[in-house]
């Protein structure tokens, strides 16, 4: 019999070493909270090849990109946020309070608070992925957060700043704390605080390359973080149905991110593994990234997967726990509604990837490398906190009371059973 953990051995997945780039961090780290703004912009100029004059973005600046917006893009970028704003409020959000009567005069109070203050990281290296903005942002808004920066990287064919089309995003979302700083100096300026620059903040979310990766993990603590990101992956489970064009288009456009950037079919039939094998192929040659691509498609994270039935399949996809699953099969509904473990789930040959990493209203900042067999995508609640209020009556103590006392003698824990017993023993009315 085969088991998840079997498959799990067996499947492509690219290698991702990030302990070993927390140890080139964490000097980078160190120097940010040491010496603040000139760090920054010391590793400005030796990672980013250029010293912004500011490190915090000027309004103007801001209000001027979001002016320069060809009107097309700036309506694509409006749907996108009118529909990721519209699945927070009606598919996200908690109640902000909600209370249980254990017993009479015993009550339990749970109340969720949204976090203070959020660093929203937002990469700009391979490319400049201004959905980000949208898909960090708007979440920590409909959250609650009172307090929002952005960070990414200067970028020297715009004189240092970020890419407009992510300070245009800010200026329309109405966020105006902005720094041009990328890398893992970002990270640290957000957990550290900069004096006379930026405030450090209470979590860290955003995707971002293996050092961002790598600095998420050595601040975690000081710094609350929403995950771990690794490379980019796909894995679309499909039957003989599936259109080879499609599922090519899909496997490529993933590919298209990274050289570690992982794509994987899934399918029962070889026929159409045949046909997708050629149809990539000739896909590859028509896109702007060809070597890029190619490396991606190539690597061991990228792979065909012939099973003997959809019912194998599902058991291999649910053991991969892909950041994107497609489904494209015969009653892909009905399939899709088996699958346990993905980041998101895209159902049919209308729902490609590429329309949930900017405008299905879902989340794209998504667990990877497997994390989607516990973890989730960025939402509403990745900004939420729960906080129990207990509110006990006299006479409720006395009732539960004696088996508190029990329990922590149980443990040995006296000074625990003794503030239980000088209440009991007090007297007064119960209130």
């Amino acid at each position: 019999m085969t088991t998840a953990t079997s498959y799990r051995a067996a499947l492509p997945r690219a290698e991702f070493d990030v302990e070993h780039a927390v140890e080139v961090v964490r000097p980078i780290c160190r120097a940010v909270a040491e010496e603040g703004e000139t760090a920054l912009r010391r590793f400005s100029e030796r990672f980013d090849h250029v010293v912004p004059e500011r490190l915090r973005v000027d309004a103007a600046d801001l209000a001027r990109c979001a002016a320069e917006l060809d009107p097309g893009l700036r309506e694509a970028f409006m749907e996108s946020i009118r529909r990721r704003r519209r699945v927070c409020r009606e598919g996200e959000a908690e109640p902000a309070e909600t209370s249980v009567e254990v017993a009479d005069g015993a009550r339990v109070l749970t109340r969720i608070l949204p976090v203070g203050r959020v660093g929203l990281y937002v990469p700009g290296g391979l490319a400049p992925l201004a959905s980000s903005v949208i898909m960090n942002v708007v979440p920590a808004q409909e959250a609650g957060v009172s307090s929002i920066a952005v960070a990414s990287p200067p970028q020297a064919e715009f004189g240092g700043l970020p890419h407009p089309n992510i300070l245009a995003l800010c200026d329309l979302l109405g966020v105006d704390e902005v720094y041009a700083v990328g890398g893992a100096q970002a990270i640290a300026m957000f957990a550290h605080g900069v004096e006379g620059l930026c405030e450090p903040v209470d979590l860290v979310t955003g995707p971002g390359n293996i050092y961002v990766v790598a600095a998420k993990r050595a601040l975690r603590g000081l710094v609350g973080i929403d995950s771990e990101a690794g490379p980019t992956e796909i894995a679309v489970l499909a039957d003989d149905s599936a259109d080879p064009a499609f599922v090519a288009a899909d496997l490529v456009s993933q590919a298209e991110h990274d050289p570690m950037a992982a794509s994987v079919l899934v399918t029962d039939s070889a026929r159409l593994a045949a046909a997708v094998d050629a149809e990539v192929e000739r896909q590859v040659g028509a896109t702007m990234y060809v070597d890029r691509v190619r490396t991606a498609l190539t690597g061991p994270q990228s792979a065909i997967v012939l099973v003997r039935d959809i019912e194998q399949g599902l058991d291999v996809v649910n053991a991969y726990a892909a950041e994107h699953l497609e489904i494209q099969t015969r009653d892909a509904a009905a399939v899709a509604a088996r699958v346990r473990n993905a980041g998101a789930v895209f159902v049919g040959p209308w729902a490609p990837v590429s329309l949930g990493d900017y405008s299905a209203g879902s989340t794209h900042v998504l667990p990877t490398a497997g994390a989607a067999r516990h973890s989730s995508g960025l939402s509403v609640r990745s900004f939420m906190r729960a906080v129990h209020v207990i509110d006990y009556s006299r006479a409720a103590l006395a009732e539960v009371g004696p088996g508190v006392e029990a329990f922590a003698t149980a443990e040995r824990l006296q000074a625990h059973r003794d503030a239980i017993s000088i209440r009991l023993a007090a007297g007064g009315a119960a209130s």
